[in-house]
């Protein structure tokens, strides 16, 4: 069978940048960002991405342009006869499975409050009352079960309609109205009163506050959201390097995905801080940031109903961006190993993740219960899979891409060197040999680590 490709390289950067753009760029970047010391952090997140994200993020690529196949057969068709790397080409598709168990629910939530906001939902509403419509949610499974199918629906038509006339075209238009969507809403955030305010406190370097956090534990963080936010280790990125053309070096489409993915990430910053600080709300609620706190300050703002559906909207299309592009990644799978078409992939894995993602739906109502982590965190059902997949499946699937690539027991550093300068662009240089084989895997092994200890205090 034909190995289809996209059918622009604007294609494939949109794409790829969907799949890395997600909730956490949206609400974790910027609440982390104002734990740590604001522009400091800022300014190590920037330096991690580029000697730990880029570098990951060219070696996914590479193999998946190299082999032309997904993540089994890519390893299969690149690793030395007798070897057994291939064996974590089936923990990615387990990762994948893992990852959208949960993400399929929380976007369902995205979808859930534009049309709460569209709908009215929200005008008028006291403080105390904004809180119970989360709860409410919550508490109600009918209510999520129907924004998570909504969503697996979406995702498998989309996918089922193929490369370019389903995934491209529909993530193209998703983006850009994305993109669109977080410059309108950052301009109309900056013209709030006491705007300056929260930009001061979000972009301005205080090292003060730092050293106040913690200069170590601020450094880690930033690594950490470096690390992450490229969703990097299960072969999500892997797939895309299969379809793309050969035009241009890995290293500079690394770039530009990170560009646009850390673009979302500072931009979304824009909206939140200023915001918050103009209706005196905190800003680093954490995850009920985006569905308590900022619900609180669109109500109470003048054309509130409109913002929220936009703010909404928005986040509607950064969640299902990623959605769509994991769901391609388990039907190339599917159609890669079992030979099946790429219309019967799409039913069956539409079936299966919508029987999966039920107990996430179930673990905030009809079985919640409560489950210490390694990490010493408490969780429900959703915060053990993504446990699961945040601080097991993508460091230490990173790790196996990372020796794979640069070690004489893989493919080897030559031909990922190779793979990865083919094309014009930016260049890996033959200089990095050491640093790849020797700090980088340490750099990630303490990212593995310090997501499985217990935090102090």
């Amino acid at each position: 069978m034909k190995r289809e490709n996209f059918g622009s390289r604007l294609g494939f950067l949109l794409v790829s940048a969907g799949c890395a753009i997600g909730i956490g760029n949206v609400w974790k970047f910027p609440y982390v960002t104002g734990e740590n010391g604001g522009g400091v952090f800022v300014l190590f997140y920037l330096l991690f991405l580029v000697i730990m994200g880029v570098p990951v993020l060219t070696m996914e690529l590479a193999v998946g342009r190299a082999s032309r196949r997904s993540a089994v057969q890519g390893y299969q068709a690149l690793e030395p006869a007798g070897s057994k790397w291939h064996i974590h080409g089936w923990f990615c598709i387990i990762g994948c499975y893992l990852l959208m168990m949960y993400y399929t629910t929380v976007s369902g939530w995205m979808l859930g409050y534009f049309f709460k906001f569209a709908g009215g939902t929200f005008g008028g509403m006291t403080s105390e009352a904004v809180d119970g419509v989360f709860s409410a949610m919550l508490s109600n499974p009918g209510e999520m079960t129907v924004w998570m199918a909504v969503t697996v629906i979406a995702g498998f038509l989309v996918c089922s309609l193929g490369l370019q006339g389903g995934l491209e075209r529909v993530t193209k238009w998703m983006m850009l109205g994305l993109l669109g969507l977080i410059v309108v809403l950052a301009v109309h955030s900056l013209t709030l009163p006491g705007a300056a305010e929260g930009v001061k406190f979000y972009l301005l370097p205080d090292f003060g506050r730092a050293v106040e956090q913690g200069l170590g534990k601020v450094i880690t963080a930033a690594m950490n959201q470096a690390f992450f936010t490229l969703s990097l280790g299960i072969a999500a990125m892997e797939i895309f390097g299969s379809y793309m053309s050969r035009d241009n070096s890995l290293a500079g489409e690394a770039v530009r995905i990170c560009g646009l993915d850390t673009f979302v990430a500072v931009m979304s910053g824009l909206i939140i801080f200023p915001a918050c600080f103009s209706f005196g709300v905190t800003p680093d609620a954490g995850p009920s940031l985006i569905f308590v706190t900022l619900p609180k300050v669109f109500t109470g703002m003048a054309g509130g109903r409109l913002w929220g559906s936009l703010f909404f909207l928005f986040m509607s299309f950064a969640s299902f961006s990623t959605v769509i592009a994991v769901f391609e990644n388990l039907l190339a799978g599917c159609i890669d190993n079992f030979g099946w078409s790429r219309k019967k992939a799409a039913v069956v894995n539409g079936v299966f993740l919508f029987l999966d993602s039920m107990p996430c739906v179930l673990g905030y109502n009809v079985w919640y219960f409560k489950a210490t982590l390694p990490n010493g965190s408490i969780g429900q059902v959703l915060d053990v899979e993504d446990f699961l997949v945040s601080n097991l499946l993508l460091p230490l699937g990173s790790l196996v891409y990372l020796l794979f690539c640069v070690s004489r027991w893989g493919w080897g550093f030559d031909n990922y060197l190779a793979e990865a300068n083919e094309g014009k662009g930016l260049k890996m240089s033959r200089r990095l040999k050491v640093y790849l084989q020797f700090i980088l895997p340490v750099l990630i092994l303490v990212i593995l680590v310090q997501g499985l200890i217990p935090a102090k205090g």
